[in-house]
Formats: C-alpha cells, structure tokens, sequence
C-alpha cells in the first residue's frame, strides 16, 4: 500500500496534520495506518485520530477510525469533523466501507458515531484472543459501519 498525500484534509474548522505513519506489521495482523493530529486552522492541537486502511477480522472489533479530543476542545463536534474527512482519504484508498467501534460506556463516543449516522451493528462480544480482550480487559464494542458511498 501506498500513503496518500494528505494535504487536502481540512475544513472550514478543522485540519489532520499528519503525526506519524505505520507500515503493516503481518505477525500481527495489523493493517497500514495514518495517524494523525486534529487541529484548528492555526496548528493548535485539538486531538488526535487515525484510519486504518484494509479489512481484517480484528478490524470489525477495532475499527478502521480510532479518535479522541482533547477535554477543552469537546462539545463541537470535533471527532465526527475528523471522520468526515477520514472517510474521503478511505475513498481514495478504494475502501468501499468502515467499522467505527466503542465502549459501550462511552456515550460521547456513541453519540458521536450515531451523529455521523452509522449502521449499528450492535453491542459485540470480543473474542476471547482479542489484543483489547487480552491486554486491556475489555469484553464487548459497540460497533457501527459506514458504506462510503451513501456518505457526503
């Protein structure tokens, strides 16, 4: 796989600039991934976010987007900002869909994913050689996917 010129992610409010970039690592079954800082159009940094590109098992669990923003920064919308443009980078990957997963305790973060108006898929439990299930103790996601085409 190929990392994209990123330079064009950016809004009226927002802009990724990009943090670091991750080759695939096979013995671990993890995709390449962009990662990158959520900013404002002056380079102040607001949060982070990443997309995964390609589809793995783990995947439907992890999801394609990870996201968070900062605790002064929350309430605008940030994090779905970001998912917007994260799904046109995906487009230009030739992906035709995304997982976006949860905790189920995280209300922000659900709230964000049905902003975004998600499919969900429902509360899911990990199996039990998950890298979340084993190294972190986490037993379910709630999981949403996103088809690229119906989506702005």
């Amino acid at each position: 796989m190929r990392f994209l010129n990123t330079d064009d992610l950016k809004s009226k409010e927002i802009q990724l600039i990009v943090d670091r970039l991750s080759e695939a690592n096979l013995d671990r079954n993890w995709v390449p991934a962009y990662h990158f800082h959520i900013c404002d159009l002056h380079g102040n940094i607001m949060g982070s976010c990443d997309l995964r590109i390609g589809y793995t098992e783990g995947l439907y669990y992890g999801g394609h987007i990870g996201y968070s923003v900062k605790e002064e920064y929350r309430g605008h919308h940030y994090a779905a900002k970001a998912c917007k443009l994260l799904f046109s980078l995906a487009k230009k990957h030739d992906m035709s869909y995304l997982y976006i997963t949860c905790n189920p305790d995280n209300l922000p973060s659900r709230k964000t994913l049905e902003f975004l108006q998600g499919d969900f898929l429902g509360v899911k439990e990990l199996p039990e050689n998950n890298d979340m299930r084993v190294n972190e103790g986490e037993t379910h996601k709630c999981i949403f996917k996103f088809q690229l085409s119906s989506l702005d």
